[in-house]
């Protein structure tokens, strides 16, 4: 069982950057050995893929993020992160983090088995 606590939303002017975390409690196996995964949603759309980092310290992106977005895992703090830079408006959404083994699926939120709660972050214009 995992337990997942999103943090480091907040509101910020076009240009500028956040970093969200994604702190985990894990019974059992440890944190690290899960795929984790940032995803979001904004009001009226779909949940969408955004990045994730497998258990073997691969990195994925979306498109629309590449470039901007950096995802990266601290073991010992049993976090991960996700670094945002010359947010845009476009980017205003919850965003959630998940945890699971997603089988190479890592861009398929079906695959993961836990969930957090979000945290909203809303860029201005």
């Amino acid at each position: 069982q995992v337990q997942l606590v999103e943090s480091g939303g907040g509101l910020v002017q076009a240009g500028g950057s956040l970093r969200l975390s994604c702190a985990a409690s894990a019974s059992g196996r440890s944190y690290s050995t899960y795929d984790v995964g940032w995803f979001r949603q904004a009001p009226g759309k779909e949940r969408e893929f955004v990045a994730a980092i497998s258990r073997s310290g691969g990195r994925f992106y979306a498109d629309s993020v590449k470039g901007r977005f950096t995802i990266s895992r601290d073991s010992a703090k049993n976090t991960v992160y996700l670094q945002m830079n010359s947010l845009v408006p476009e980017d205003t959404a919850v965003y959630h983090c998940a945890a699971g083994y997603t089988g190479g699926y890592i861009r398929n939120s079906s695959q993961y088995a836990y969930w957090g709660q979000g945290t909203q972050v809303t860029v201005s214009s």
